[in-house]
């Protein structure tokens, strides 16, 4: 491309950021864009489509464009320049002139390509000027993000979060997987940006603790990827409770899925942006195929690959085995955390800070973290399992050459794969050679480069409880129960039981219950001390626990013979101890033993119950109402 084609289409970029039209066809790169060739398309109907060819667009010289010169507010830029951000990418570039006007816009680009700017600029810029809708108020926020995943939704509100500060709003985040009680509690103190997932944000809305009829502005993050997990239906539904006249904006990889649904229902005379294709190959981004001969030949080159100094994340297809690896990693000396679906947040979060930080070198992940997840500086993408489907690739591979870093990607088969794998790469638009090769090959080598040192494992037990999510909380609930036990000097309160009395602690608890068996082995009942022992063999014949006149008691396959309750008035009988029920069992089952003929069954030591008599259980007849006994 010639200097006086890069510069008539600068010149078009320009007009299009320093006077945005409502209308794209007037004002945008298309009308100045179509002598030069480039393939630029606004079709005429009620929306407007801009359409960039990456090749052409490769040459189109973006590099210094300003948030500046895009039209972006001051107290933004001042907080993007304070993140690093200066310039803006492709993506940024093209929908921000339109998002910033007011316009509904649909923009669709690969993962890592910057979308996650792209529509926090405007959701900012737009709530924090003078035509924002009035006060804050409790559960009626005036923005919302949705996002389909809890790691994409907290990348997304650490974006907007400084972004929005610099207009004194607040934003929180909204999803399931930990206590809706925060949750709760923001929403009721006011909050003005919500970045949610459909799931628990429908439950809040059906509990009455937000409500959406005051939303400005919409987004709808990964769209795609929200179909493929069945949320569709979910997120028709809150949309239906945003204000009609409200912008939206939608961000989606494919419009596939129903996607394309959404688009008709819920945006208006919507301008569509796309950079490039989602199956478009990145750049900077290498890809290789290493073929092993086995499975455990594998797993020697899985260890050799995740031996270097950068951060890497390997990819598994199961929950299990994800967690199987990293324990192997670390217990081989190399750092290594997990992160699939069967962790709490609090477990997620803690191994994604511990990756973050460099605490641990290797992130070994299943799907859920495929999209969503932004750590800097990764300079290897393994997929253990390969993907059965191309879209997993390309969001799994994304994880690195992000924002125009280098990186690669390695794709571990075994003979048996090689076709699969071949077809998927393939509909991902993917050309890499399959090598065979072994740990100690030249290619592997030049993979991991230096090779980081080896770090002592902790001990077992101090690596169950931090995978376990156990320890010492530090959580405000748990910080308020124990200043509830403790005096004002910090000495603990003791404890007390359900009745009120002191709580015995565990050594006394042992003393009495040892004392109790002695007691049983001598012949009492083993309950309390100031009470004297009822039955037990050798014992003195206590009372039936009942207060009926008429017990019944079998063996298995016998009749049931009657028993007269020859006890004491109620007022005469001395009063039980701690362990008179157990007793009163004990005393019963040993008076029936020697009441049988012959008295071949005995009551045994250890409470004078026998081995086959059924204490209590009535049986055919009928027993006196006016007692405790229950009739038929």
């Amino acid at each position: 491309m010639t200097d006086r084609v890069r510069e008539a289409h600068s010149a078009a970029k320009r007009s299009s950021t320093t006077a945005p039209s409502p209308h794209l066809e007037s004002s945008c790169v298309v009308d100045r864009c179509k002598p030069l060739g480039l393939d630029t398309r606004c079709p005429k109907g009620t929306s407007d489509r801009h359409t960039h060819n990456p090749q052409a667009d490769a040459t189109v010289e973006t590099e210094g464009t300003t948030f500046v010169s895009l039209g972006v507010p001051a107290p933004i830029v001042k907080a993007l320049a304070a993140d690093g951000k200066s310039t803006a990418f492709p993506i940024q570039i093209d929908t921000l002139p339109d998002t910033l006007a007011g316009r509904d816009v649909l923009g669709r680009g690969k993962t890592g390509s910057g979308k996650t700017l792209a529509f926090s600029i405007p959701m900012a810029a737009r709530l924090g000027g003078k035509l924002a809708g009035g006060k804050r108020r409790p559960g009626r926020p005036l923005g919302l993000v949705l996002a389909p995943t809890r790691e994409l939704a907290t990348q997304i509100d650490a974006v907007l979060a400084p972004m929005a500060a610099a207009y004194g709003m607040n934003t929180t985040t909204i999803f399931g997987g930990v206590s809706q009680n925060r949750q709760v509690q923001a929403l009721k103190q006011g909050v003005d940006i919500i970045v949610a997932c459909p799931g628990r944000l429908e439950d809040l809305m059906k509990q009455g603790f937000v409500k959406l009829d005051a939303i400005e502005i919409t987004v709808l993050d990964e769209a795609d990827h929200m179909a493929d997990l069945g949320f569709l239906p979910g997120v028709t539904r809150i949309l239906k409770s945003t204000p009609e006249n409200g912008q939206r904006l939608l961000f989606s990889a494919t419009l596939d899925n129903g996607v394309d649904k959404l688009v008709k229902q819920f945006l208006h005379n919507e301008v569509l942006h796309s950079v490039d294709e989602a199956n478009s190959p990145v750049a900077k981004m290498t890809h290789h195929v290493f073929e092993t001969e086995s499975v455990e030949t594998k797993k020697a080159l899985i260890e050799k690959l995740a031996s270097g100094q950068g951060r890497r994340i390997l990819f598994m297809r199961t929950k299990h085995h994800a967690k199987k690896l990293a324990k192997q990693l670390t217990e081989s000396g190399i750092p290594a955390v997990d992160l699939h679906g069967n962790l709490s947040q609090p477990q997620r979060d803690r191994n994604l800070a511990a990756f973050q930080d460099g605490t641990a070198r290797v992130l070994v992940a299943t799907d859920v973290a495929a999209r969503g997840v932004h750590v800097d500086d990764i300079e290897l993408v393994i997929h253990v399992d390969p993907p059965t489907e191309h879209k997993a690739y390309l969001h799994r591979s994304g994880r690195t050459a992000r924002a125009g870093a280098e990186g690669d990607v390695v794709t571990l088969v075994i003979p048996s794969q090689r076709r699969d794998v071949a077809q998927m790469m393939k509909k991902a638009g993917i050309t890499a050679t399959v090598t065979a090769v072994k740990p100690d090959s030249r290619e592997v080598t030049a993979l991991v480069g230096q090779v980081a040192a080896y770090v002592k494992p902790a001990p077992k037990s101090e690596r169950a409880e931090q995978h376990s999510g156990g320890g010492r909380s530090q959580g405000a609930n748990a910080q308020r129960k124990r200043a509830a036990r403790q005096n004002a000097d910090g000495s603990p309160i003791a404890r007390k039981d359900r009745s009120g009395r002191p709580a015995a602690s565990g050594n006394d608890a042992r003393g009495a219950g040892s004392a109790g068996r002695g007691q049983r082995a001598a012949g009492g009942s083993g309950r309390g001390t100031g009470a004297p022992a009822r039955g037990g063999r050798g014992g003195q014949k206590g009372a039936p626990r009942s207060g009926s006149d008429t017990f019944y008691s079998t063996e298995s396959g016998r009749s049931a013979a009657p028993v007269r309750d020859e006890r004491p008035a109620r007022d005469e009988r001395p009063a039980r101890s701690n362990g008179g029920v157990r007793g009163d069992q004990a005393a019963f089952a040993a008076e029936q033993g020697e009441r049988r003929q012959g008295g071949s069954r005995r009551a045994s030591s250890s409470g004078g119950r026998p081995s086959s008599l059924k204490v209590g259980s009535l049986v055919r007849g009928s027993a006196p109402k006016s007692g405790g006994g229950r009739g038929r």
